[in-house]
C-alpha cells in the first residue's frame, strides 16, 4: 500500500470516473486503474463498483476513503512540519472567496502579499459559502474567506475585519432625509436584495422587522450583483444596502447613509481546517490582510449580524 495509490482512490472517489481522475492526478488512465487494482488485491475487496455509472463506492470502499483522507492528510502533515520548522512560506496555496467579498478585499491586499511571499503561488476561486464548507473539509481548499460565525465543528475561524453594513438611499427615497438610518427603519419590501446563497443576503434580511417577502410587488428582483442593485435603485425602485468596502471607490456617495451605533456589520474571518496544515501561510496571509484593512475600517461600537442566525449578537 501506498500513499499514491491512496491519492489515486481519493481522486476516483471524487470524480466517479478513472479517466478524469486520471487526468487530475497526471498519470494515464490505466496506470490509475492498476495501481488502484494492486491495493483492492492487497486488501481482498472491492473499493469501487465499477458496473454502476457513474461509479461508485462500496460500502467498505466508503470506510477506507474515510482512512485513505485521514493518511494522505498526515502525510501532507509531514512535508508541512518540515516547512515549518525551516521557516519556509511557498508552495501552492488554494483560496477561496465568497462573491460579497472578492472584487473589494482582493486588490487591497494581492499585490501586498505575492510580494512579501513571492514563493507562494495562490490559486483563488469565487466561491460560496456553502462551497467552502464543502472544499474546506474534503481538502480541496487551504483556506477561505467568509462571513462568520458558521458553527462548523472542523472548521477554524479567525477573524479579519468587522465591516458594517451602509444605506444606498436615492434622492426620492422615503429616508433620504434622515442623516443617519437605523435598523428599525427597514422594510423588506423596500429592499432590493442580492439573490439566495449570498450571506450577505442573509444578513440583510436579518435586520429588517419582518423577513417575509410580500408576494403581490409589482416585481421581484434578486441580483448578484452590487452595481445592478445601486442602479435600480437610481431608478427609484427601491432602497440597497452595501459593504462598508464597496462603498469606498464607488460614485454616488451622496447617497449613502451609515447607521446610527451601533452599527450592524459582518464579521469576515480567515476560514481553515482543523487539521492547520499551511499553517505557516495561513499565519502570512492573516497577517497582510489584517494589516491592509485596519486602516480602511476604523468603526467602534459594532453590533455583528449572523449570515446563519436571525437573532444577532453583540
Amino acid at each position: 500500500m501506498t500513499i499514491t495509490q491512496l491519492k489515486y482512490v481519493l481522486a476516483v472517489a471524487e470524480h466517479q470516473n478513472f479517466t478524469k481522475a486520471a487526468e487530475k492526478t497526471f498519470v494515464t488512465q490505466p496506470t490509475l486503474s492498476m495501481q488502484i487494482q494492486k491495493l483492492e488485491d492487497e486488501l481482498d475487496i472491492l473499493i469501487f463498483d465499477r458496473s454502476k455509472k457513474p461509479i461508485e463506492l462500496t460500502e467498505i470502499g466508503k470506510k477506507i476513503v474515510t482512512q485513505a483522507r485521514s493518511i494522505v492528510n498526515e502525510a501532507d502533515r509531514m512535508q508541512d512540519v518540515v516547512d515549518q520548522q525551516k521557516g519556509f512560506i511557498g508552495g501552492e496555496f488554494k483560496l477561496g472567496i465568497i462573491p460579497t467579498i472578492m472584487p473589494t478585499l482582493l486588490p487591497m491586499f494581492l499585490r501586498t502579499f505575492t510580494k512579501r511571499h513571492p514563493k507562494v503561488q495562490l490559486k483563488i476561486e469565487e466561491l460560496t459559502t456553502d462551497e467552502i464548507i464543502s472544499k474546506i473539509s474534503d481538502n480541496h481548499l487551504d483556506a477561505a474567506i467568509a462571513a462568520t460565525p458558521l458553527y462548523q465543528e472542523k472548521i477554524k475561524e479567525r477573524a479579519l475585519y468587522y465591516e458594517p453594513f451602509v444605506g444606498y438611499i436615492p434622492k426620492t427615497h422615503r429616508l433620504t432625509s434622515k442623516k443617519e438610518i437605523e435598523t428599525s427603519d427597514l422594510e423588506i419590501e423596500d429592499i432590493l436584495l442580492l439573490e439566495d446563497g449570498h450571506c450577505f443576503r442573509d444578513g440583510v434580511v436579518n435586520l429588517c422587522k419582518t423577513s417575509k417577502l410580500n408576494n403581490n410587488q409589482s416585481f421581484q428582483l434578486q441580483s448578484g450583483s452590487f452595481e445592478t442593485l445601486i442602479k435600480l435603485s437610481n431608478e427609484g425602485l427601491g432602497m440597497t444596502l452595501l459593504p462598508y468596502l464597496h462603498t469606498l471607490d464607488m460614485e454616488g456617495k451622496e447617497n449613502l447613509k451609515h447607521f446610527k451605533k451601533p452599527l450592524p456589520s459582518r464579521e469576515v474571518s480567515l476560514l481553515y481546517s482543523t487539521s492547520e496544515l499551511k499553517l505557516q501561510i495561513i499565519n502570512a496571509l492573516y497577517d497582510t490582510i489584517a494589516g491592509v484593512v485596519r486602516g480602511a475600517i476604523t468603526f467602534q461600537d459594532i453590533e455583528i449580524i449572523s449570515p446563519t442566525k436571525k437573532n444577532p449578537a453583540k
